[in-house]
């Protein structure tokens, strides 16, 4: 059995199994990926310092541009997890929703409290003038967010969730709004 494939049965019996088991590894994913998410930010920060990276300055202040972004950021991710909760779900892949959640963010794109994360790294790389974190750091945690999202949750989604996840999937765009619209041929 590859990594990916064990992976994928984890989550999956992780999704399945007992209230208590889910409730013990709850914390622990998110720590995880707390943890990932501020690793990129303090690399790039070190790497700006390392390689002396000038700080982004755009008009008087970055305020303008990084405001907006880590509100933004900040409300979509909260909104998604309110929708997670109310149907006894979480945002970690090991404790989910028992059922797919298509409603407030969800019923836009599949992934919006992803979107809010990236929304808010950007602010903040905005807000520091964070060369690295707004032009390297954060597009590579996107590139690696959407990569595991394909390989590995979709997966599990597709086998637990079954035929309605594929709906879904088929009509409700990863990240931005509309964006399935753009390839999609009118007849």
């Amino acid at each position: 059995m590859s990594l990916k494939t064990s992976w994928i049965e984890f989550l999956y019996k992780s999704a399945k199994g007992t209230k208590k088991i889910r409730t013990i590894l709850t914390p622990m994913g998110a720590i995880i990926f707390g943890l990932f998410t501020l690793f990129f930010i303090f690399v790039a920060i070190k790497i700006d310092h390392l390689l002396n990276l000038p700080k982004i300055r755009i008009l008087l202040s970055n305020l303008l541009i990084s405001i907006p972004l880590i509100f933004l950021g900040i409300s979509l991710t909260g909104w998604s997890v309110f929708h997670f909760l109310k149907v006894k779900g979480t945002p970690v892949p090991l404790n989910p929703p028992p059922k797919l959640v298509n409603s407030g963010p969800y019923s836009y794109t599949r992934n919006p409290m992803l979107t809010g994360i990236f929304l808010l790294m950007f602010g903040i790389g905005f807000w520091i003038g964070s060369f690295s974190l707004i032009l390297v750091f954060t597009p590579l945690f996107i590139i690696i967010n959407t990569l595991e999202l394909k390989a590995i949750e979709e997966p599990e989604l597709e086998r637990r969730l079954g035929r309605e996840y594929i709906e879904y999937k088929k009509t409700t765009p990863m990240f931005i709004p509309g964006w399935n619209n753009l390839f999609i041929r009118k007849k």
